[in-house]
């Protein structure tokens, strides 16, 4: 195999990956970030509000979820949902898989809620809905942001797994075309660039972000 650098070949995947990275790639990520976002704040608010026993049972799924490979957890879904798309089954798991990080996420933002706001809020005779979504809920976002956006940018590392369930992915893309022209070191050295480019923009703003509600604070 040649494995000397050729820059008509990498010009020629370079289309290839970028095809992967917006109509797959990107799409998961964005799609299974917004999944997470809300069912981990639905997790987190159900482990502190519900009744001990339900608490429980949920504590349990989220543990063994986030306990699980998420490889297991694809061939699992792929193989026991064999008439849904593999990208659907993708965008599932990721977004279940990370919402049970979120959710521990969103209990630290919770638990960060001073005790004098919570009896203030008995005090005025607020409802259970006016409390959670008035005080408590943009108190533990403002605090667990950050965080949040970190677990995206996993999410985002981690979407090669999807090959694992026949999803044509920006990495895969690659290797198919490696494959088929037997230059595999252009295709993977330009998708890590990608991901690069893509991840670490991020990955400040997400940096200043946390400086900025700190300093708020």
């Amino acid at each position: 195999m040649n494995v000397v650098w050729e820059w008509d070949k990498a010009f020629e995947v370079l289309p290839v990956l970028l095809s992967g990275f917006f109509q797959v790639t990107l799409l998961v990520t964005v799609l299974s970030t917004v999944i997470a976002a809300v069912l981990g704040l639905v997790i987190a608010i159900v482990r502190r509000s519900a009744p001990r026993p339900i608490g429980r049972v949920v504590g349990f799924v989220v543990d063994f979820i986030r306990m699980t490979p998420i490889v297991v957890q694809l061939l699992f879904a792929y193989y026991a949902f064999l008439n849904v798309s593999p990208i659907v089954i993708g965008i599932a798991v990721f977004g279940i898989h990370y919402s049970t990080y979120m959710a521990e996420v969103y209990r630290a933002g919770i638990d960060s809620v001073p005790e004098s706001q919570w009896e203030a809020t008995t005090a005025l005779s607020m409802s259970r809905y006016r409390i959670w979504t008035a005080v408590v809920v943009p108190q533990a976002l403002r605090a667990t942001a950050p965080a949040l956006g970190n677990y995206a940018i996993s999410m985002f590392k981690d979407t090669p797994f999807l090959l694992t369930i026949g999803v044509v992915e920006m990495v895969q893309a690659g290797l198919i075309f490696g494959g088929n022209n037997f230059k595999y070191l252009e295709a993977i050295t330009i998708a890590g660039v990608i991901f690069l480019l893509a991840s670490y923009p991020t990955s400040l703003l997400i940096g200043r972000l946390e400086k900025r509600l700190a300093f708020s604070n």
